[in-house]
């Protein structure tokens, strides 16, 4: 009888972590959202080159103009960089990431025997969202920057940045791959995209 619980106990469970881990749209509730993505997009890229672009426009009119143009600007930037931001995003859908590497995290020869998927998880999702912030950067280049951080970004997971490393670098890497993004370390070798 209290196996029969147990196991209903825990596939109930596991339709609640996969309904978590569905990243839904808060409006439309649909599967998949990239809010980080866009934000990042919008403050980042789209920001910084609609204020030049809106400032050079503008100078035409003078110092008065210069400002103008680069306001407007700014916001017509945020807008394309959000949208920008959204399509890289959209590459890296949270749901099957962690679905990937929920099905496959204990073939990985850094996880330690017997570790459960919600303590590589967060390592797996820090090196997706921080290869999709890197901007081409390979791996070796942001390390350190990662492993400071690492702490503030870990969320309920108890390993350190030397036990999550391999995972973030695992999850940095198939990213990578797939984005057809910059440089990356795969595996101790560095491989060229093309």
């Amino acid at each position: 009888m209290s196996q029969t619980v147990s196991n209903s106990n825990t596939t109930e469970n596991e339709k609640k972590k996969a309904q978590d881990d569905a990243n839904r749209d808060p409006l439309s509730g649909r599967a998949g959202a990239h809010p980080v993505g866009t934000g990042i997009g919008a403050a980042a890229g789209g920001a910084a080159a609609g204020i030049a672009t809106g400032a050079a426009i503008g100078t035409v009119a003078g110092p008065v103009g210069t400002a103008i143009g680069a306001a407007a600007g700014a916001a017509v930037g945020a807008i394309a960089g959000g949208l920008a931001g959204k399509g890289v995003a959209e590459a890296i859908n949270p749901t099957e990431e962690h679905g990937y590497w929920r099905g496959n995290y204990t073939s990985r020869p850094y996880v330690e025997k017997d570790a459960n998927y919600e303590q590589y998880g967060p390592a797996y999702q820090y090196g997706w969202e921080a290869q999709s912030r890197a901007q081409g950067q390979d791996f070796a280049s942001v390390e350190s920057d990662l492993a400071r951080d690492w702490e503030r970004s870990r969320g309920a997971s108890t390993l350190s940045w030397d036990s999550a490393k391999e995972a973030v670098k695992d999850s940095w890497s198939r990213v990578a791959d797939r984005t057809n993004k910059g440089t990356t370390e795969s595996k101790g070798a560095t491989t060229q995209q093309l």
